[in-house]
């Protein structure tokens, strides 16, 4: 049976709260496959609890268990002990429970294809204490799949956006682009469209570094030297391709009409703007790796976690994609 599996994030955030409203609407039901929560059943008793949501939980030792979906009802499936369910603040003490959850989910859908991995938003600062390694969801996931690349994306019905680098310090950026990453990743993200969104023939616009595309050299020699290479390389390989274009001017509403997706070299070159457009109906999508991985296009939002009136939009949106993909 197809299965949707969601890991929650961090237990201090709105993860919890968001499956939590969403179980109590129509939607909930009308969900082709059984959505599995991985966790400890108190955390979502006690946040249940403090929204004042009446929720019924029915504890699983095997996912063989799940059942079709019912309104005002979660189904969880055991998994360690979260020391602190209190939200609003970050405990040191549940990193190594939030992380086992996660890795207990991928692992799932490792072993099963036919189940797709859902999750809620992470705080790197909380997993970083006990795992100084840990970069975020994406390269953790290519990390336990044993995946040669990894390609993270971000969209909404309005705008697909794939970056070369994701989380890294601004200043890094130059160095960490090159023509290898900018092909391979591009290449990830034609075959991706192709596979997982039903698009025969994908059109790409893939963005400068520099202001203005650099104006032919006058502004940086990335365009030059990395970015003009591998798009003569990805076009030789029959991919439909344009670039680099200058990213001030990318997302039109005519380019947005032209390209099913634009490649971006960082996360915050082109990110501000899908979250100014479609903030609350976004995804994200890992791509490049052996699972189905999507998740919400926002942080942790601890200043609201615990508190009635979330906008679980984007858990829908993902939630959504998963099925549709699965």
């Amino acid at each position: 049976m197809k299965k949707l599996i969601y890991s929650h994030g961090e237990t201090s955030g709105i993860g919890p709260d968001l499956i939590i409203t969403l179980c109590k609407t129509n939607y909930w039901t009308k969900l082709r496959h059984p959505l599995i929560i991985v966790g400890d059943p108190k955390l979502f008793i006690d946040r249940a609890n403090l929204l004042k949501k009446n929720v019924k939980i029915i504890t699983m030792q095997s996912i063989d268990e799940a059942k079709p979906n019912k309104k005002n009802t979660l189904q969880i499936l055991l998994n360690g002990k979260c020391s602190n369910t209190n939200p609003g603040k970050l405990y040191k003490s549940n990193a190594k429970y939030i992380l086992d959850v996660l890795n207990t989910s991928i692992n799932l859908c490792i072993n099963n294809k036919e189940y797709a991995l859902v999750t809620g938003p992470l705080s790197k600062e909380n997993i970083i204490r006990i795992d100084p390694q840990f970069t975020g969801h994406t390269e953790h996931i290519q990390k336990l799949t044993k995946s040669k690349d990894v390609l993270m994306l971000l969209g909404s019905e309005k705008l697909k956006l794939a970056f070369i680098t994701t989380h890294i310090p601004l200043q890094k950026v130059s160095s960490a682009i090159n023509e290898n990453a900018i092909f391979s990743k591009t290449k990830i993200l034609n075959v991706e469209l192709k596979k997982k969104f039903k698009i025969k023939n994908p059109s790409i616009g893939i963005l400068g570094l520099n202001p203005h595309a650099g104006e032919n050299g006058r502004i940086g020699s990335e365009e030059f030297d990395k970015i003009a290479p591998a798009i003569k390389k990805l076009k030789s390989q029959k991919i439909n391709i344009t670039g680099p274009i200058s990213a001030d001017t990318a997302f039109t509403l005519s380019n947005r009409k032209k390209y099913d997706a634009f490649v971006a070299m960082y996360h915050d070159q082109a990110l501000p703007v899908l979250k100014a457009i479609s903030f609350g109906s976004g995804y994200n999508i890992t791509l490049g790796v052996s699972i189905i991985r999507t998740s919400v296009d926002h942080g942790v939002a601890l200043d609201i976690a615990g508190k009635d009136g979330l906008d679980y939009g984007s858990l829908q949106s993902a939630i959504n994609l998963a099925q549709k993909i699965i």
